[in-house]
């Protein structure tokens, strides 16, 4: 899809190389610019105690690529990168902009040389404002500073810290699909462009449907816990062999039938206490009582094959070590396999995106710390 694209990515731990990552995926050719130490996501093992001689958080980010190691600090160096930058159609960063101003790397100077130059510049919290040059991470800027920690964390309850990458790969997403319209735009017009976002911005938007409602009702229900659900339907619901299920009913109250027959019990139907939304509501713990009753005396296949006989919207709850046995996200193409540094196969993830006009991917392992030093600087020479 992206051949002949060549992208230049100045930038470390998940985001940007994420980004990067997926372009390179769908066929660009990416030069990943890295400090001669190399990016810091390369000791992500070490960092914990461990000395894994493979490091799959890396290889999942930034396989595919070209690697060539620079102290933009040198002026040297500086100069390689601008010449880099101008050989390419992209430039990716996540460098402060008081670090691209020391090594003499001007956005707009490069657009005004090179006007067709598409620039995406990644910060924690934005290009402009007080704090513009503020270092952030996805679970400072994307998790706690946009709201989405307080919307998970259970009202009364410490906040819910964010897993590894989660907000930095929402964010990988989006800049990806950025990058594919500027081109688009590019391709029509001949004009390139900078791209400014934000794991700030991201974030805020990933709760968009919550700050819509903040925004239009001036307030905001907290997140319960299960028997205190707004909606004591949808809930999550544990077996007798101790797995858990949640079950989504759809607006309206027509999968309130559904649910009572695959617990078992249609009576429930008649029961006052239960009898439309706001009685079922007022009701919810006693109503949350009885449904863990009833499904907790089934065997997880017991309530599996109840659920899917009623027409129920429902998903288990797994493990990621469950999710990477699911036979359903094997076909759905969650997972791919890259030679590793062996050459032997490794199964990383996926990138979340397949095109049917795009033949099946090449895919390439991630490379060592400055390994296409003398190959780039001979391209540049040519």
């Amino acid at each position: 899809m992206l051949n002949g694209i060549r992208v230049v990515e100045l930038a470390s731990y998940i985001a940007g190389p994420g980004a990067c990552g997926l372009l390179a995926d769908w066929g660009a050719d990416v030069i990943k610019v890295e400090p001669k130490q190399g990016d810091p996501m390369r000791m992500f093992f070490a960092s914990v105690g461990r000395d894994d001689t493979e490091n799959r958080v890396f290889e999942t980010d930034n396989r595919g690529k070209r690697s060539i190691a620079l102290d933009i600090a040198d002026p040297a160096d500086a100069a390689t990168l601008r010449a880099l930058i101008l050989s390419a159609d992209v430039f990716v960063t996540n460098a402060r902009p008081g670090s691209l101003r020391r090594a003499n790397i001007d956005c707009d100077e490069l657009r005004a040389i090179k006007p067709s130059l598409i620039i995406v510049s990644f910060t924690g919290y934005g290009a402009t404002g007080p704090e513009a040059d503020r270092p952030g991470f996805d679970i400072t800027a994307f998790w706690a500073r946009s709201g989405l920690c307080s919307l998970v964390s259970v009202k009364g309850g410490d906040p819910v810290p964010l897993r590894t990458g989660i907000g930095d790969h929402m964010a990988a997403v989006g800049i990806a699909g950025a990058v594919s319209a500027a081109l688009f735009h590019r391709e029509r017009t001949g004009e390139g462009q900078k791209i400014e976002t934000s794991l700030l911005r991201m974030g805020v938007y990933a709760g968009a449907s919550e700050h819509a409602v903040q925004l239009q009702a001036g307030k905001l229900a907290s997140t319960k816990t299960r028997m205190k659900a707004v909606e004591p339907l949808n809930n999550f619901f544990q077996t007798e062999d101790g797995r858990w299920f949640v079950v989504v009913p759809r607006q309206g109250g027509g999968d309130w039938p559904k649910l009572a027959a695959a617990a078992g019990h249609p009576e429930w139907l008649d029961d006052p206490r239960f009898t439309g939304f706001k009685a079922r509501r007022a009701n919810g713990a006693a109503l949350v009582a009885l449904l863990d009753a009833a499904f907790g005396a089934m065997t997880w296949d017991e309530a599996a094959a109840a659920i899917e006989a009623a027409g129920l919207i429902w998903g288990p709850v797994q493990t990621v070590a469950q999710a990477a046995n699911d036979p359903q996200a094997a076909a759905a193409g969650c997972f791919v396999e890259v030679p590793g540094a062996d050459g032997a196969p490794i199964r990383l993830p996926a990138g979340p995106i397949d095109f049917g006009a795009m033949p099946d991917p090449t895919y390439r392992r991630a490379p060592a710390i400055g390994e296409h030093d003398a190959e780039l600087r001979a391209e540049l020479e040519g």
